[in-house]
């Protein structure tokens, strides 16, 4: 057992996943006799929760090892011993290369083993460092981990559902970091879900690198789908929201589109990656749908809930795109009418099929095809949040604002929507009527707050 009062911090790079898995780790932790603490100069444990899809995301990991280098050399300069972990999909795809490149390291731990990194600590700082432990064990590491505390939470709350993915798409490294598809079972999901709910949340993100694929067993024996799995969610009283990401268009079943039509507690307001429009492209990215199925699915998913606020991913420059494969890419944007996209230039992954393909672009090309893109992308974004003004909705708030007074909250669509109220209003659905919009976020007038002893009104 590691010795009782010692504190960790955790710096989290990438995705939901990983903030998710951070918290879990902490909680992990926590057993081992760990506190979380504020600030990295003050923990004994520093924790690099990283990502590993695009070549910035893992060369910002080494960048930050170096100042995390400085505060242990600061530290046990006053006699603190200071371990240095690696966790998550960097560490699972360069192992021991890691401690290669970063001696100052002293474990690398990949993120089917973080059950385990209590102990992992303990090996390293016996050792004196050097522990690596990337395997994809066959133990289910969710039945290792500690039960969610009950303890106060924010309101909204990400839960793991599905990992890994058995798409391949040929620019990936996820299958190649977080393995085979696998759901968790359902009555595990179930119970986490209750049990952030008694803590307080009342909306749900379900975290999977391709949640829509989930096929977790019931008690019966019978495998559930996602649709079926957010209805039985829905049943928890306390849970107002539901949210999943992300999705593969492959995987949205009809099941899945008829619930966002049946569901209020499921949002309208779905993450769907196409990555580009050229059917060309998307065959040598491996993507398993063509441009005309994915706008089919669109159509769709819209027949079923006509308020539905669609956001994705495109990648710009893959290799062997040409001018008029970006021209299609613009064309699909164009026809979506996005709310929200996040674009990025190619880049190649080590040890993925593209990373060695023919006719790699140019980056200068990749540079002036994304400044297209994403002027295109900003204009609609800002077009979807003015279509907001006027309309009423209910908001989530989360957080304190930059003023005194100010409440910050997220609505439907997952805009930041800021409001003038009082602080017990945080953590509570309220409903709002939205004044004003910017490119990235919302104002709105409180409109009232049901109260046993009064009616709150607030303007911004």
């Amino acid at each position: 057992m590691t010795k009782a009062g010692r504190r960790h911090f955790i710096k989290t790079f990438g995705c939901q996943m990983n903030v998710y898995d951070s918290e879990r780790m902490s909680e992990a932790l926590g057993v081992s006799g760990f506190t979380a603490a504020d600030e990295p100069e003050s923990a004994d444990l520093l924790i690099l929760n990283t990502c590993h899809i695009r070549e910035k995301a893992a060369e910002k990991v080494y960048s930050e090892l170096g100042r995390l280098r400085q505060i242990k050399a600061a530290r046990e300069k006053d006699g603190h011993r200071t371990t240095i972990a690696i966790a998550g999909c960097v560490a699972q795809a360069e192992g021991r290369e890691i401690l290669t490149r970063a001696p100052v390291v002293d474990l690398v731990v990949g993120p089917q083993s973080y059950h385990r990194l209590g102990d992992l600590v303990r090996q390293a700082e016996g050792s004196g460092g050097g522990v690596v432990d990337v395997d994809f064990p066959e133990d289910d590491k969710f039945k290792h981990l500690p039960a969610r505390t009950a303890s106060r939470r924010a309101p909204a709350a990400f839960l793991t559902v599905q990992e890994g993915c058995d798409k391949f798409c040929t620019f990936c490294v996820v299958p190649y970091t977080r393995g085979v598809e696998y759901s968790r079972p359902v009555r595990e999901i179930v119970e986490e879900a209750e049990r952030l709910a008694a803590a307080g949340v009342c909306e749900l993100t379900l975290l999977g690198q391709n949640v829509n694929a989930y096929h977790g067993q019931s008690e019966d024996g019978a495998s559930w789908s996602l649709a079926r799995l957010l209805v039985r969610l829905a049943e928890i009283p306390a849970i107002e929201r539901l949210r999943y990401t992300t999705s593969h268009p492959r995987d949205m079943s009809d099941d899945l589109i008829a619930v966002h039509g049946s569901q209020n507690k499921v949002m309208p307001y779905l993450h769907l990656p196409f990555q580009a429009g050229s059917n060309r492209i998307l065959g040598a990215m491996n993507r398993k749908h063509t441009r005309e199925e994915y706008l089919d699915l669109v159509r769709r998913i819209r027949e079923a809930r006509p308020d539905m606020a669609l956001s994705t991913d495109i990648i710009v420059g893959f290799p062997g795109e040409t001018d008029a494969d970006f021209e299609q890419t613009l064309q699909l944007v164009d026809e979506v009418n996005f709310a929200q996209a996040y674009s990025f230039k190619f880049s190649a992954r080590p040890g993925t099929p593209a990373e060695t393909m023919d006719d790699q672009v140019p980056d200068e090309i990749k540079s002036v095809r994304l400044q297209e893109l994403q002027a295109m992308l900003s204009a609609q974004q800002t077009a979807f949040n003015a279509s907001c003004v006027g309309r009423r909705f209910d908001v989530l708030f989360e957080r304190h604002g930059r003023r005194p007074g100010q409440l910050v909250g997220r609505s439907p669509y997952l805009q930041a929507v800021h409001a003038d109220g009082a602080d017990e209003l945080m953590g509570r659905m309220i409903e709002v009527e939205i004044l004003r919009a910017g490119p990235n976020s919302l104002e709105a007038d409180i409109l009232s707050v049901a109260d046993s002893s009064q009616l709150v009104m607030a303007a911004v």
